[in-house]
């Protein structure tokens, strides 16, 4: 078994590790590089695998520097499966189609600006490139362990980042491996904590904040935000707030309605741009990851929030006619709506701008909190006037402090330590700290080095039966299903039809029901549900095709074709028509009796079902 370091080596983004076992290559994560341009540019490089032999995808989270370059695996060739929890699915899809609707966006708009090298400018991938990649999802829960044939097996654990975060344990005859993703702070403001994953001879350990600990608030919390908002209001300006779409929204609308009801910040429109955040709120309201305490209504139920959905009212914004907050993705200005109301608002000396967690080296966000006088953005310079603030409390990273206890309360002390996802350093800091408190062999990777992962003492492996074939976990216990959704809906076609294909897929009549609310038909006639869906049992979604209220789905079934004619209305399924593939038993027939298939209608001639867009980092 090998190791290789294929990005977050070296630098903070980019999160991409290859654990090649024999002619088996299985890679975690698979996120964008971002800031520095030497590092972004390598998101064009050739892959240095081919991306077809590799058999499975573990994402330990949904931030777009761990699951962002997702859809170019997939569009070079990649078409194993994408192991994460559920959470981790719902956010992913929100986050990786605003990625690619601000890809295409952004090369529309360099081609008519002029402002590109390249002619003509290219996105990465496309939105019908997320749309394939998200058909190689399959959630897995927390604490389970899941066989992935040939004597793989994984486990996550709770990370306690953002919702549905991992660490990933992987073993193999003898061998073991724990990725901790990125690690959240012992005191979340919104998650529950997170959870110790079982100890691992060799451990990959994230080290962003490795040379740093968090302030602990003299006073009130986050009054520097606070006096920021009342100095800025009081001089007739607007305050922006570059918030990370997942997690970050969610904690700044949590603080500045704690500050509203305690009267330190004066009562002013709050305003939410950014479509990815207000989706994701969705999926917060649906999880039971959230810590007991907080309910998402505490903080979207404020005077004077808005949500900004169009493209028009997010223009009106680039100049605020009264006092008010802006919350806008991205986090780290690399991209989004931010980066147009920045452009507009920081030649204004009225105005301020509250950077509210880590910025990367090479993003704006970095530059600004350097003291830049100036930002190019969209091919010009722009002056910066405005205040810059940076409010270090809304980190949900852990610190120097928190990285070492979780390293200290794993079961069992590591062989060796890799520390990635930090600057240089910031892991040399924590190596140095590593090394003289633990006694532990502690290195630093080059990206693209080749490490050999070497069999530690005998671990006790879990008895877990053999799948009938690849592509099946099987899980010990079984694994909870996807979280219902909300009353309120808020699905999009594609993810409501990707929750049916794998409640088919893997015969959950529970996870069905959480979706399908209304009769099914066969060729016409009305099925038994549970029969149909044993009947459709392995179920593998192929395309989609959205047309409003109806959809088409189009897939395999005991290796026939299935068009399934959707129905919706309110969030879910109410309505299934089937055409082709195996038909319920009736009285008389055999399993796959009945009349002979139908051709399959053509599709209606209307786009592809599109998700909200966004930003993330």
């Amino acid at each position: 078994m090998t190791l290789t370091f294929l990005g977050a080596a070296g630098t903070v983004t980019g999160s991409k590790h290859l654990v090649t076992i024999g002619d088996r290559r299985v890679l975690v994560d698979a996120g964008l590089f971002q800031g520095e341009k030497r590092w972004r540019e390598m998101n064009w490089a050739k892959f240095p695998v081919d991306p077809g032999s590799i058999s499975d995808l573990l994402l330990t989270h949904a931030h777009l520097d761990h699951c962002g370059y997702i859809p170019a695996l997939v569009k070079a060739g990649f078409r194993g499966t994408i192991w994460c929890t559920p959470d981790t699915i719902e956010l992913a899809e929100i986050v990786l189609m605003d990625s690619a609707h601000l890809q295409e966006q952004d090369a529309k708009d360099a081609a008519e600006g002029g402002w590109s090298k390249h002619n003509p400018p290219l996105a990465l991938y496309t939105q019908e490139d997320v749309q394939t990649t998200m058909r190689l999802f399959r959630p897995i829960d927390f604490d389970v362990d899941v066989d992935l044939r040939e004597g793989l097996m994984v486990r996550l654990t709770r990370a306690g980042h953002i919702l549905g975060s991992a660490c990933v344990n992987l073993t193999h005859e003898g061998r073991s491996i724990l990725f901790s993703g990125d690690l959240g702070r012992h005191d979340h403001p919104v998650l529950k904590p997170r959870g110790v994953p079982q100890g691992a001879d060799h451990v990959l350990m994230e080290s962003t904040y490795g040379d740093r600990e968090h302030p602990e608030p003299e006073g009130l919390p986050h009054e520097e935000f606070a006096e920021t908002i009342r100095r800025t209001v009081a001089r007739g300006g607007s305050v922006l707030v570059p918030a990370f779409a997942v997690d970050r929204t969610e904690a700044v609308l949590k603080v500045v309605t704690e500050m509203r009801k305690a009267g330190r910040i004066p009562e002013v429109p709050v305003f939410v741009n950014s479509p990815m955040a207000l989706a994701a709120l969705k999926v917060y309201r649906s999880s039971e990851e959230l810590r007991p305490d907080i309910h998402v209504d505490d903080f979207t139920d404020l005077k004077g929030l808005r949500e900004v959905t169009s493209a028009e009212e997010s223009m009106a914004l680039n100049d605020p006619k009264f006092p008010c907050i802006i919350i806008s993705s991205s986090g780290m200005a690399t991209g989004g709506r931010v980066v147009h109301h920045l452009e507009h608002m920081l030649p204004d000396p009225r105005h301020s701008v509250v950077l509210t967690g880590y910025q990367g080296a090479g993003t704006r966000g970095r530059m600004l909190l350097d003291g830049a006088k100036e930002l190019k953005m969209h091919g010009r310079y722009v002056p910066v006037r405005a205040t810059i603030v940076q409010d270090k409390e809304f980190s949900v990273h852990a610190d120097c402090s928190d990285l070492l206890d979780w390293l200290r309360d794993l079961p069992r002390k590591p062989r060796t330590v890799y520390l990635v996802h930090g600057e240089p350093d910031s892991a040399e800091a924590l190596k140095q700290r590593i090394v003289t408190e633990f006694g532990i062999t502690c290195v630093v990777p080059r990206h693209g080095e080749v490490v050999s992962v070497e069999a530690g003492a005998a671990q006790p492996a879990p008895e877990v039966p053999t799948p009938d074939h690849v592509g099946s976990p099987v899980v010990v216990p079984p694994a909870t299903t996807t979280p219902a959704p909300s009353a309120s809906g808020g699905l999009t076609t594609l993810q409501l039809a990707n929750r049916m294909a794998r409640a088919l897929e893997s015969g959950d009549g529970a996870a069905l029901a959480q979706v399908l609310a209304g009769p099914v038909l066969v060729d016409g006639a009305t099925a038994d549900t549970s029969v149909w869906a044993q009947e459709l049992r392995g179920f593998e979604l192929v395309d989609l095709v959205d047309a409003g209220r109806r959809a088409v789905a189009r897939g395999l079934a005991a290796g026939r074709e299935v068009v399934l004619f959707l129905s919706l209305d309110g969030g879910r399924i109410t309505g299934v028509e089937q055409v082709g593939g195996p038909r319920p038993a009736s009285p008389g027939s055999s399993v796959l009796g009945g009349s002979a298939p139908q051709p399959a209608p053509q599709a209606p001639d209307s786009p592809v079902d599109r998700a909200p867009a966004g930003q993330e980092d």
